[in-house]
């Protein structure tokens, strides 16, 4: 299939089997908005869902505590819940 025929998600989903990417990388090579590329990730997943393949996650991290707990893995967390500091790394997504 040529790459003009396939669909953003089909893109990403690709993008995700060669090496994983964050939302804010992903938005850069697509010239989308991380908030885009998160809900299109959202349904990326759901069709990854019980397949052969799996869609992994790599949590957001706290850099000042190093917490990595978070509730929502589809997000891009702007603050630690456990310190509140704001260095908190993207999750980083791919497709095995």
């Amino acid at each position: 299939m040529r790459e003009a025929d396939e669909t953003t998600r089909q893109r990403l989903a690709d993008a995700l089997r060669d090496e994983p990417a964050t939302p804010s990388e992903l938005a850069v090579q697509f010239e989308l908005t991380p908030e885009t590329i998160l809900r299109h990730l959202e349904h990326v997943s759901r069709s990854i869902d019980g397949g052969d393949e799996q869609f992994l996650v790599a949590p957001p991290t706290c850099r000042d505590c190093g917490f990595d707990d978070f509730d929502e893995l589809l997000n891009r967390p702007s603050r630690c819940p456990d310190c509140k500091s704001e260095a908190v790394d993207e999750p980083a997504y791919t497709i095995e």
